[in-house]
């Protein structure tokens, strides 16, 4: 399962999706994980994520990085961008508060080798379907 998380210091789960400077991305099953890549995102400016001449154009760059992730750790996220977290196939979780992102990987391992919970079953299925699935959703 391909996870993602938000950061501002690459070491924690610190950071609102839209004015995360940094995604990393881990590859995490049941014994182990792998570290993918981190994706740098410069020049954001606020909470939002926005400054006025690109502000979607940030959010689409974001979104687009989540590809083949199942999950998306993060602080905060706002409706709108969550709901287009959803539809690209990934779970926006919100931590309370930071994290470590080592407690984070530790966390979702051991819920996949377990039985995972419903949500989790469900983001693991959602991260496989195709894209026919969201045909109705386009309307």
């Amino acid at each position: 399962m391909r996870i993602a998380v938000a950061t501002q210091d690459r070491q924690r789960v610190d950071a609102h999706f839209a004015s995360a400077r940094t995604f990393m991305f881990y590859d995490i099953g049941p014994t182990g994980h792998t570290f993918l890549e981190a994706v740098q995102f410069d020049g954001v400016s606020d909470q939002s994520g926005r400054h006025a001449e690109d502000g979607d154009d940030r959010l689409s760059a974001k979104i687009g990085a989540l590809e083949g992730s199942s999950l998306l750790f993060c602080r905060a996220i706002g409706g709108p961008a969550a709901a287009r977290v959803v539809r690209a196939r990934v779970h926006p979780i919100k931590l309370p508060a930071d994290e470590p992102i080592g407690d984070v990987i530790e966390r979702v391992r051991a819920m996949l080798e377990g039985n995972p919970p419903p949500w989790l079953r469900k983001a693991l299925r959602d991260s496989e379907a195709g894209d026919e699935r969201f045909i109705d959703d386009e309307d």
